[in-house]
């Protein structure tokens, strides 16, 4: 680093650690976070409740002491900021750095008037007379949208939103050059929370500062932030570019983050991170709760690398795997004496947990290629890369954690002559996985899984008595019995009503949550797709038109072809 990147530094901060005393020993909070900030630069650090995020704020100003210890570095425009004497941290938080607390009611002095409180630290960092304070008090407060009239007015008075605004201003009362914002918009409704948006890029705009985002809310990221930080059990799992990390983050926990928010898929169902946080752990932090999780990354730290230009990732894996990959893969048929191109140099990848749509009319391609995924249709060219192996037959079909296909005709896909107990077990059978007792158990336990019952009255039912929805569960319960990483879900609710449709793929999806695998869900329903997957592949003759995120694909295309597809299935 050159001498003009460091004096352009703001905020430097190296492998600091807090450990907070209890009665017994000490926990750890944060754990060797490093990162800087430099002049005119917006970043955001997200992470759930608990992850150290409103610890980091307090500790970069200095408001961590004993008996808490605080280890590492911070330095603010150059001084460090943990051995300054106690008057000149003073100077820095009020001059330098300011921060905006959360929670308005407990910072706010109720029985104080808005007005004194602003005046109090302009007198004392300023040495303002109190005519003048008073005075730079009413500016502030119209700076922040807030009439003169409100200095008088006692916090209880004021709304969650202008008690927010209240905070900016004192924080602002002194210029800093780096503004801290801790959840600001955690108590206020979504029109407030627009206008108080607003109000920061004009004020940073006006008066130049740099900003530190901390919340738990993506939009409050996208909207605010030029950089973030993914945090997860006082650690950094994750650097980069604010719209890149949304667009395709790189770890599992951010993506779980991503997922859970109704800003980045506002058409999705919600679902959380499954697990509890465990901390203290000598591996990965999220180790536990990661579906592509290693033995080594219980006993491994990760640290931050760089994966990608401006992206880093504390991964064992380097981040997100590609679990399935699929390259110039093209397929013919015979049709008397015409060639049939089916599937035309498709090239694709399904990344360790995602949900994959492939869409496309009826004949466009979407089954030829999901059986050739599964190695049971050979490609004419081409090559597939299953979980680090090149897919020659059906190999990855007759082992756990390999791929399973489920088909889209509930009728045929299961023999009418198997018990439910015989097309269940017959996988497992065939593929000599585990003792008679331990198949009959894995068999219940799929069942369950997909919400039918285990008991023997059920198990001995033939399939021919079962109902669609019941035969399609049973399918599911089927390809699940084998564990798979990858699940090819084929049309697999073209030919249910629509309330066993939406509940079918409540459940797949939930399941997909808690079990870890990733889905390949193939449909001609463009709008449904949206509802299902994070990525969407569209297929016209045999070839990919179009694929992207599925708000992008749904929302922002500029293809005819799947314009007509959306608007067809609205």
């Amino acid at each position: 680093m050159d001498g003009s990147d460091t004096k352009n530094i703001l905020l430097g901060v190296r492998e600091l650690s807090v450990h907070y005393k209890t009665k017994h020993n000490f926990l750890t909070a944060l754990n060797k976070i490093s990162f800087t900030v430099k002049n005119g630069e917006n970043h955001g650090i997200i992470g759930e409740s608990g992850s150290g995020k409103t610890t980091l704020a307090l500790s970069l100003l200095g408001l961590i002491g004993l008996p808490h210890r605080v280890e590492g570095k911070i330095t603010v425009t150059g001084k460090e900021m943990l051995s300054l004497p106690e008057r000149d941290k003073k100077k820095l938080r009020w001059k330098t750095i300011a921060l905006v607390f959360q929670n308005s009611l407990d910072v706010l002095n109720p029985v104080m008037k808005v007005g004194q409180q602003i005046v109090e630290p302009l007198k004392e960092a300023d040495g303002l007379t109190e005519r003048e304070a008073a005075s730079e008090a009413v500016r502030l407060l119209e700076l922040v949208g807030l009439e003169a009239f409100w200095k008088d007015a006692f916090p209880y008075q004021l709304s969650g939103g202008m008690r927010q605004r209240v905070l900016l201003s004192m924080a602002l009362s002194c210029r800093p050059r780096l503004l801290i914002l801790d959840e600001p918009t955690s108590s206020v409704d979504a029109v407030t929370r627009k206008n108080l948006f607003e109000c920061i890029r004009k004020l940073q705009e006006k008066m130049g500062f740099s900003m530190l985002v901390i919340s738990h809310d993506l939009s409050v990221m996208s909207d605010l932030t030029d950089k973030m930080m993914v945090l997860y059990g006082g650690e950094i799992l994750e650097k980069g570019l604010t719209r890149e990390v949304v667009e395709e983050p790189a770890h599992n926990y951010t993506r779980g983050l991503v997922n859970s928010s109704v800003q980045a898929f506002p058409y999705k169902d919600l679902w959380g991170i499954p697990g509890e946080p465990r901390y203290g752990t000598k591996g990965c932090a999220f180790h536990n709760r990661c579906t592509q999780a290693l033995t080594e990354c219980s006993e491994k730290k990760p640290w931050l690398e760089l994966v990608a230009a401006n992206r880093e990732v504390a991964c064992q894996r380097g981040g997100i795997v590609d679990l399935l990959k699929a390259d110039g893969i093209t397929k013919s048929f015979k049709v008397r004496h015409t060639c049939v191109q089916a599937v035309r140099a498709v090239s694709l990848r399904v990344r360790h947990g995602e949900t994959v749509a492939l869409v496309g009319r009826s004949g466009s391609g979407k089954s030829t290629l999901a059986h050739i995924l599964a190695g049971f249709l050979p490609a004419d060219k081409g090559e597939i890369v299953f979980d680090n192996q090149v897919i020659k037959d059906n190999g990855p079909a007759c082992r756990e954690g390999g791929i399973q296909l489920v088909l889209q005709d509930p009728f045929s896909s299961l023999s009418h002559r198997f018990t439910v107990s015989d097309a269940l077990l017959e996988p497992l059978r065939v593929n000599k996985i585990g003792s008679p007792e331990e198949r009959t158990e894995r068999v219940k336990s799929a069942l369950r899984d997909v919400q039918l019952p285990a008991d023997d009255s059920f198990l001995n039912r033939y399939c021919s008595s079962l109902s669609g929805g019941q035969r399609q569960r049973v399918a599911i319960a089927r390809g699940l019995v084998m564990k798979p990483k990858l699940l090819l879900a084929d049309e697999i609710t073209t030919m249910l009503d629509v309330s066993t449709q939406a509940n079918l793929l409540r459940l797949l999806k939930g399941l997909q949550n808690s079990n870890g695998f990733a889905m390949v869900f193939i449909t001609h329903d463009l709008p449904l797709a949206r509802k299902i997957a994070e990525r969407i592949i569209v297929l016209h003759h045999g070839a990919i038109i179009e694929q992207g995120s599925s708000s992008y694909v749904t929302e922002d295309s500029c293809c005819c072809l799947t314009k007509e597809l959306m608007e067809a299935g609205l």
